[in-house]
């Protein structure tokens, strides 16, 4: 009990020297605060001025501000600081301010406008962006005055104890002030349509003319697009994930490279067309289900195309404006809209560039004698074993690499393990292992650059494996960047993407069937 009471009293100690405002500090201040105003009282008793001046000096001089106080802080709500109230520093973010009391320190605010009221005061300075500032006769801004995008309102003769700056027009604070409620009441709710917001509805309206209009210009592009999402609902899905997660990387090598910076802002522009379009596929793909029979109609051809849009489109704008919900479908229908668009130009190019199968030109057949039955008997075995291998002395062909047998699971894996310890005894011997990510760059080029040369890799050698294409051509420099980029998704996603070869029936990652790709077992004696 004694060690309470004495924790107790030291504590009411700390908070009476610390925190003057707190509730101990009032309760162990309240006699000391009679005994000093008794002692203030009585010296001026005692010592009166001579011609009565000392009192009435003593009441014009102002009690000084405390220098404590609250700090207040809004997000989206506005705040009135009472003519009776000190607060230490203010800040409000997308909402308002009015100011009628004392502000010690600073006073910030974003999107939105402050009211100095005739005896407010700012002992700090006044930062406003985005938004406007009313100062009426009588306050005070003790230090700088600074508004960005916004309009100032002062009495003529009005200057702070600081610098006065204002920047940019008015309108663009007006402006900046329109967008706070949706992000208040649509950004922060997780909903992109925020259904009392009047330019909201221009911008849906707008989005929904160009939408109209690519449904109706490229109607057989978003035909093609649809079918492909109706088809491979799962593979659009993943495609979609696949090119978000490769932008970033082919654009930071185009830009790498100083020559292939021109092509990323054409490949944003390519991927900004490839958004609309799939936006509009994915709308088209919605009102097919929803308008009663919409697949027998969308086969005959007897209702327009449009309808079939109009009625997708209104049930996503129904969807945004829920929320939670509404960013949640954004985001899906966003990433299957790029997908399908995707697998759609894939197919098209592949439609109009066919792949050219090597002729196999067989030789006329000669008469055969006994003694080459005989031979042919007593080799047959060795024949078979041996077919695949290249004679001595003749270059292999790449279209003879189709024919071997796949490579498994456990070996590929066992090759990249040999690479990656050849990459980092290199890595550690280079003295990189001061920069992040550095490794995992030296590892991507590695591949990349061995699979260009050779078609394997120094693990892949050891383990008797070479890459060739589908279509039994040679690798190329553009399949094995593919090849390494599209590997990264393949890995990130748990390792789902090589595991795809114990399923794949070519035992293929999904990295192998994007760039159109074999990983083979050659015999021993395959030259490199």
């Amino acid at each position: 009990m004694r060690r309470r009471v004495l924790a107790l009293v030291a504590w009411m100690v700390f908070a009476s020297a610390v925190l003057p405002g707190s509730a101990a500090a009032q309760t162990v201040a309240q006699p000391a605060a009679g005994q000093q105003a008794a002692q203030a009282s009585e010296p001026a008793a005692e010592a009166p001025g001579e011609d009565g001046e000392g009192d009435s000096a003593s009441a014009e001089i102002d009690p000084p501000f405390r220098p404590w106080g609250s700090a207040v802080f809004r997000l989206g709500q506005d705040h009135v600081v009472a003519a009776d109230a000190i607060v230490r520093e203010l800040i409000v973010i997308m909402g308002s301010a009015a100011v009628q009391g004392a502000i010690t320190r600073d006073a910030v605010v974003v999107l939105g406008t402050v009211h100095l009221a005739r005896g407010g005061v700012i002992e700090g300075s006044l930062v406003v962006i985005g938004g406007g500032v009313v100062i009426e006769p009588g306050a005070r801004v003790g230090r700088d005055l600074v508004v960005v995008g916004g309009a100032l309102e002062a009495p003529e003769g009005f200057s702070p104890g600081g610098e006065q700056v204002v920047i940019g027009p008015a309108v663009l604070g007006s402006r900046l002030a329109a967008v706070a409620p949706w992000i208040t009441r649509g950004l922060l709710w997780g909903r992109p349509i925020v259904p009392d917001l009047g330019w909201v509805w221009a911008v849906v309206g707008l989005f929904f003319l160009v939408y109209l209009a690519l449904n109706l210009l490229f109607e057989g592009a978003v035909q093609k697009t649809t079918a492909t999402l109706t088809e491979r609902p799962l593979t659009t899905f993943v495609a979609g994930l696949l090119v978000l997660l490769l932008t970033s990387p082919i654009c930071m090598l185009l830009a790498v490279s100083v020559i292939g910076l021109a092509a990323v802002p054409i490949l944003l522009c390519a991927l900004l067309v490839a958004a609309l379009l799939g936006k509009v596929a994915v709308a088209r793909w919605i009102g097919e289900r929803m308008v009663p029979a919409g697949r027998q109609h969308a086969a005959d051809r007897r209702l327009p195309s449009a309808l079939f849009f109009a009625v997708g489109f209104a049930a996503l704008v129904i969807a945004y404006m829920i929320p939670l919900i509404g960013f949640t479908v954004w985001t899906l229908t966003s990433v299957l809209g790029l997908g399908a668009v995707t697998l759609a130009s894939i197919a098209a190019y592949r439609r109009e560039h066919p792949p050219q199968i090597p002729a196999v030109h067989a030789e006329r057949p000669r008469p055969a004698f006994a003694a080459d039955r005989r031979a042919e008997a007593s080799s047959s075995e060795h024949m078979l074993a041996m077919s695949s291998a290249p004679e001595p002395g003749a270059a292999p062909q790449a279209a003879d690499l189709v024919a071997l047998p796949r490579a498994a699971f456990h070996e590929r894996l066992a090759a990249f393990a040999l690479d990656i310890v050849l990459v980092l005894i290199a890595h550690v011997w280079l003295d990189f292992t001061d920069r992040d990510g550095a490794f995992f760059l030296f590892l991507l080029a590695y591949h990349i650059g061995f699979w260009t040369w050779k078609g394997t890799t120094v693990g892949g050698i050891i383990c008797q494996l070479r890459l060739v294409r589908v279509d039994g051509s040679s690798l190329r420099f553009v399949d094995a960047l593919v090849r390494g980029l599209s590997s990264i998704f393949s890995l990130a996603v748990v390792g789902l993407g090589a595991l795809w070869i114990l399923r794949d029936p070519e035992r293929q990652a999904w990295h192998d069937r994007i760039a159109g790709t074999y990983v083979v077992k050659v015999p021993r004696n395959w030259p490199l």
